[in-house]
């Protein structure tokens, strides 16, 4: 079966193990564990507001995995239990998992994803939402407002047009250029790479195409895919395009 498994505020500014990290060594507890196979994390950027306390970004993480559906209830149970060893002093760990294929209603789902980038939402409001589409949502220490992003997470990730993947490619050192056709190969054993893509025009490239590779070279998740985008590189004999900037990122 498949499923979205996302986790929000389970830090603090100084903890050595920030959400991202908890979300993948989650992912990898379920290969580990023999329950499923997982797919990358994607960071979801909410809204930063003087009203929603978060330590400095205010993201949630989500994965997707495909599992034996005889181990979801022993899944969430193991999950509740790592956010609560695992989380920082002080943190307000939330928990969603969704059923994918039993979703009810997803578009109410993404809906709820994209308010909570807009606009503060409540607890109240999460597990009403939770509950009518029969997805487990549940706290797990100090205010339990983690829950809020979990499952506004979720309906990013399922939106399939949401956040960026956690992690950098690691194809050539920085400032280094490479082919399409070697990006889409050497990304198989990192973070998948499905195209590259133009971030003004939306041209697809082709293989043989020339893409300089800058200081943060991270696919981000579009139409259900994963797509590294580029912008056209100025006066550069060796390639017509360059990975987006840090600042560039930040709007996914």
């Amino acid at each position: 079966m498949k499923i979205l498994v996302s986790i929000d505020d389970t830090d603090n500014i100084d903890v050595k193990w920030g959400t991202g990290e908890l979300a993948s060594m989650l992912a990898e507890d379920i290969k580990k564990r023999g329950w499923g196979k997982s797919e990358p994390v994607t960071r979801h950027q909410l809204l930063v507001h003087p009203d929603v306390p978060y330590t400095s970004h205010n993201s949630s993480m989500c994965f997707a995995a495909d599992i034996d559906p005889a181990r979801l209830r022993q899944l969430i149970e193991y999950a509740s239990y790592f956010l609560e060893k695992e989380r920082a002093p002080g943190s307000d760990p939330g928990l969603c998992v969704v059923e994918i294929d039993r979703l009810i209603r997803p578009g109410w789902l993404i809906a709820f994803g994209y308010s909570a980038k807009q606009e503060v939402l409540t607890k109240d409001y999460a597990y009403e939402l939770a509950e009518e589409l029969n997805i487990h949502l549940s706290e797990h220490g100090g205010t339990g407002d983690g829950i809020i992003g979990a499952l506004a997470g979720a309906g990013l990730r399922l939106s399939g047009n949401d956040g960026r993947f956690r992690g950098k490619l690691k194809i050539k050192p920085e400032n280094e250029v490479a082919s399409v056709s070697e990006i889409l190969t050497k990304s198989q054993t990192s973070i998948r790479v499905d195209l590259v893509k133009s971030l003004e025009t939306g041209h697809i490239l082709k293989k043989k195409e020339m893409v300089r590779l800058g200081e943060t070279v991270k696919p981000v998740l579009l139409g259900g895919k994963s797509v590294l985008l580029v912008t056209p590189a100025v006066v550069d004999q060796e390639a017509a395009w360059i990975t987006l900037s840090k600042t560039q990122l930040k709007e996914y």
